[in-house]
């Protein structure tokens, strides 16, 4: 079942098109990833799906149902959390959450916010003034809130930025956990490439406004073609930029690493030119491309 159907969006600001006859589904139980740089049109897309913004053509369909015409019923079974989006300051922790839990006809929840501290780490936090967080405390806060309705789609916009690392993978579990249990649906936004890899079973890629690539997140690492070997010399550098330059390799020095980029099939001939020449290295490292190197290739062949 998909849960969530976009087919041909379009979003216009004057002459400016943010969102360019974008189609794509989510299907029941799958987290998946949106990605794309400043500007790709990520944020209007999940604006246009909360209704916040009116799309300029093209249609959406949540549960199967159309959703101009379903909004407030289908809303109710959906949650956002975005590290840019503030809760009323002026409220305490525990008033935030149980205001929004009333407001979603949350069943018994003075526990399911108590739960949800609790699992994010901030139940000590319960009856501290909102504006007194910190940008991580609030960013827990934030995805509490987006928990507290057992959301059948969340969507979730950077939803780890300023965590710290171990509260990062705990939420990271947390999202991936109430998927397999709730068989709930995620759409994800986020700059780590790390953590799309590890949690998202598709990737859609804007750019633009356009959606230039749709594969898993092996899928797209494997649409680049070089991959890195990083090896260490103890030779002197001087004796080795020669032999690298004669060959055209694409290089860079780290200290004493040296870092040659090429495609796999040439990783061979590489090591064989290196012993030919007498040019020992103590450690060899092979690095396969990875989403973030996707990612790297786009933005920089949208700045030629």
């Amino acid at each position: 079942m998909n849960v969530l159907q976009v087919k041909n969006l379009t979003k216009k600001f004057g002459r400016f098109t943010a969102v360019n006859d974008v189609s794509f589904s989510l299907k029941e139980g799958e987290i998946l990833g949106l990605l794309g740089p400043n500007g790709a049109g990520k944020t209007t897309t999940i604006d246009m799906l909360l209704g916040l913004i009116k799309p300029t053509a093209g249609s959406i369909s949540i549960f199967g149902q159309p959703f101009e015409e379903n909004r407030s019923e289908i809303l109710k079974q959906m949650n956002f959390s975005a590290a840019y989006v503030n809760l009323p300051w002026r409220l305490k922790v525990w008033e935030n959450l149980y205001t929004f839990a009333r407001l979603y006809e949350v069943d018994d929840f003075p526990q399911k916010v108590d739960r949800l501290l609790s699992e994010f780490k901030i139940k000590d936090l319960k009856d501290r003034m909102t504006d007194s967080l910190s940008s991580g405390q609030l960013t827990r806060l934030y995805l509490c809130k987006a928990f507290v309705n057992d959301p059948r789609l969340l969507l979730l916009d950077e939803p780890t930025a300023f965590l710290d690392p171990d509260v990062a993978d705990l939420t990271r579990k947390y999202i991936v956990d109430k998927v397999k249990r709730t068989k709930s649906s995620v759409l994800f936004t986020s700059h780590n490439m790390a953590e799309i890899t590890e949690i998202c079973d598709r990737v859609i890629f804007l750019n633009r406004g356009k959606i230039i690539a749709h594969d898993t997140p092996a899928g797209l690492a494997k649409k680049i073609k070089f991959c890195r070997v990083r090896l260490l010399f103890t030779a002197d550098k001087k004796k080795i930029n020669p032999f690298l330059k004669e060959y055209e390799y694409n290089f860079s020095w780290h200290d004493q690493e040296l870092v040659v980029e090429l495609k796999e099939e040439n990783v061979g001939q590489l090591l064989g030119r290196l012993s030919l020449a007498r040019l020992k290295y103590s450690q060899i490292t092979i690095e396969k491309p990875t989403l973030e190197d996707f990612f790297l290739e786009v933005i920089r062949s949208k700045n030629e």
